[in-house]
């Protein structure tokens, strides 16, 4: 059987790293104004940011259902099967509307409510390619990543409490209030949901805080895969790439015994609702073949 592993670009995974790893991407819609653009299609990170930074109105969407269905039926005349692994269901309605597609066509398509985003999606991708070159099948392939798929865990600085505001996720007092003494939020993503996890006083106090937390999970939530070493960190942000190498750096230090894969910005998805200047870290059990 040949199995084609299709994501979104929630998961950061650009064009031409997918062709790298044997994957499929869908772009992600944005709507800038009145214009439709797709993420690394006709709008790139530094576009985005330009955008976000000089005020214009940013909103996420789904993709529409007859680009996915179109997607999948070319990749049917060459694959036998598809797995699809779309942003968590937690986040985005785009999951459930795949999932509702996905009964149209016989089992072809095994859609994976992963409950992950951004490079613990990515992650997850990976183990799908690798699995498929190791002989599995597309339902085996969901049944390992959503059986796997809360083996993850991410924190996430946040520099301006702009965007949180404009989301609703803070009041506009709160947003006053946080902005005046400089409070720089700690979220986390859990099972696929958005929530507080801290509140700092410093981009330093942040740093430390979100990697006690890291050193927390993978010493009890994730202690027997990170001893089997199936454990992977990784480093993202929005529009900060140096301060990102430098936090991989102090993760690297602080946490020896596990592998910092990589540093990648977050998608831009993620940064809609959160801004420019944030700094992530994440961990994700990965698929080693038995």
């Amino acid at each position: 059987m040949k199995t084609a592993i299709v994501t979104d670009s929630n998961s950061g995974i650009t064009q031409a790293e997918a062709k790298k790893f044997g994957a499929f991407v869908i772009p992600m819609p944005f709507i800038i104004g009145e214009d439709e653009f797709f993420e690394d299609i006709n709008l790139t990170q530094e576009e985005f940011y330009q955008k976000l930074l000089t005020g214009e109105d940013i909103s996420t969407s789904q993709p529409a259902i007859g680009q996915v269905t179109e997607f999948w039926d070319k990749l049917l005349k060459e694959y036998d099967e598809i797995v699809h692994i779309p942003m968590s269901s937690g986040l985005s309605e785009s999951c459930n509307t795949a999932l509702r597609l996905a009964e149209d066509y016989s089992g072809k398509v095994q859609v994976v409510d992963n409950h992950r985003i951004s490079v613990t999606q990515k992650q997850a991708t990976i183990d799908a390619v690798n699995m498929a070159k190791d002989g599995f099948s597309a339902k085996e392939i969901k049944s390992y990543l959503e059986r796997t798929a809360k083996d993850s865990s991410i924190y996430i600085m946040v520099d301006t409490l702009k965007y949180l505001k404009k989301g609703g996720r803070l009041t506009p007092a709160v947003a006053a209030i946080g902005t005046l003494l400089k409070i720089k939020p700690v979220l986390q993503i859990q099972g696929g949901k958005l929530d507080t996890y801290a509140k700092v006083m410093s981009s330093q106090v942040g740093k430390v805080k979100m990697i006690e937390a890291m050193k927390k999970d993978l010493a009890e939530r994730f202690k027997e895969f990170a001893a089997n070493e199936e454990m992977k960190i990784f480093v993202a942000y929005t529009n900060c790439l140096e301060r990102a190498e430098l936090f991989k750096q102090e993760i690297a230090k602080a946490i020896p015994n596990v592998e910092v894969a990589f540093v990648d910005p977050l998608s831009l998805s993620v940064a809609c609702h959160i801004g420019s200047g944030a700094l992530a870290v994440a961990c994700a059990r990965k698929y080693v073949k038995k």
